[in-house]
């Protein structure tokens, strides 16, 4: 929306600022950060109405959770109208990368929505029917898999790009969808299986979000993939604008999902969230990066993974109790601990995903 201001910069020469993609990324931060400050307490409230008794809590869970009942979910509500809002705002509309990612950021958290729907209604903690739910996320990625590999240049289109090597890219074709909907799924209930302490999911997002940011815009700038002997890919610098909402309304977010936590994102936020970041990888030709980025989210899911198949094949089970956040608050850490020390490792592994960038 305000993009086309920049149209009038030869007549004032301070709407120029307005084709800055950094600029108008700094601007959606701000936007984001905002809208969730001022309507964040009302939302809540709104919630907490509603819901009543707020989101069912396990029963076999760390005993310590238990006090958290009441508290009100669905607070990936306010996220998604942030990052809309401020997208919409400072976005350039004639690119459809953004359409895209959008998308399937929405379509996401629609799915997770219904979840939390059934989950408070219900007063329990098994939601949406698990092979349903996948099924409707697996047709949005292929979707948004399919609407990118039109959208890139030829020599890039079904392609995969393979980090710490300069000219390598192999070729899928049509199983480019697959990888897709394998990035864009596993990314979004990776994170939704990581949101389960306060604070925890959210600033790992936030650094993956400012992570890819700053490769949506090197990539997609000429001189600096030149430079830097990566992949250009057209178009994509706009990302940077929804990584900014994203950070943005993550910051705001934190504010009351900070311990004790006045609200929980919920599958809202959490699918929503991780879809947009696996989107974002797919389109940016950074899908192998985004395991390293997101390592913590991978590392959480196969905690998952290795548990169920542990005990359906042995009768024992690898971890006290999984996700993995949980089996060292039950190995004694206090919830701030093993929330801190996950922000740790969330950012080395962003460290090691940039240095992919130069390491060739």
């Amino acid at each position: 929306m305000l993009y086309e201001l920049a149209q009038f910069g030869d007549q004032i020469g301070l709407l120029n600022v307005f084709r800055y993609i950094t600029f108008r990324t700094g601007g959606a931060i701000f936007t984001a950060l905002l809208f969730v400050l001022l309507f964040g307490p009302a939302i809540i409230d709104l919630l907490r109405l509603k819901q009543g008794k707020g989101q069912p809590i396990r029963d076999d869970g760390p005993i310590t959770h238990l006090a958290k009942r009441g508290t009100p979910t669905m607070g990936g509500l306010m996220i998604l109208a942030s990052v809309t809002f401020s997208t919409l705002m400072w976005s350039d509309w004639s690119n459809m990368y953004v359409w895209v990612v959008l998308g399937v950021t929405l379509a996401y958290g629609a799915i997770g929505f219904y979840d939390d729907y059934l989950k408070v209604t219900k007063q329990h903690a098994s939601g949406f029917g698990g092979k349903a739910r996948l099924g409707i996320e697996l047709i949005v990625a292929a979707l948004a898999a399919w609407c990118i590999m039109q959208l890139s240049a030829p020599a890039l289109s079904g392609q995969l790009a393979v980090p710490f090597f300069k000219d390598t890219l192999i070729y899928l074709g049509p199983a480019f969808v697959l990888l897709g909907m394998l990035v864009i799924a596993g990314a979004g209930n990776a994170v939704n299986l990581t949101d389960g302490l306060d604070g925890l999911a959210i600033v790992p997002v936030m650094i993956a979000a400012a992570t890819f940011g700053l490769i949506a815009y090197l990539i997609g700038s000429e001189k600096f993939a030149a430079h830097l002997q990566i992949h250009y890919v057209t178009g994509t610098a706009e990302l940077s604008v929804i990584c900014g909402a994203l950070i943005g309304a993550g910051l705001g977010f934190l504010w009351f999902n900070a311990p004790p936590a006045m609200i929980f994102m919920g599958d809202t936020g959490s699918l929503a969230l991780g879809g947009a970041l696996g989107a974002i990888a797919v389109a940016t030709k950074h899908e192998i990066v985004l395991a390293i980025v997101g390592g913590l989210f991978v590392l959480e899911t196969l905690s998952v993974v290795i548990q169920v198949a542990s005990y359906k094949m042995t009768g024992k089970r690898v971890f006290r109790m999984a996700p993995l956040h949980h089996h060292f608050e039950q190995k004694g850490w206090q919830e701030s601990t093993v929330v801190v020390r996950f922000w740790i490792i969330s950012v080395i592994l962003a460290l090691v995903g940039l240095a992919t960038l130069k390491l060739r």
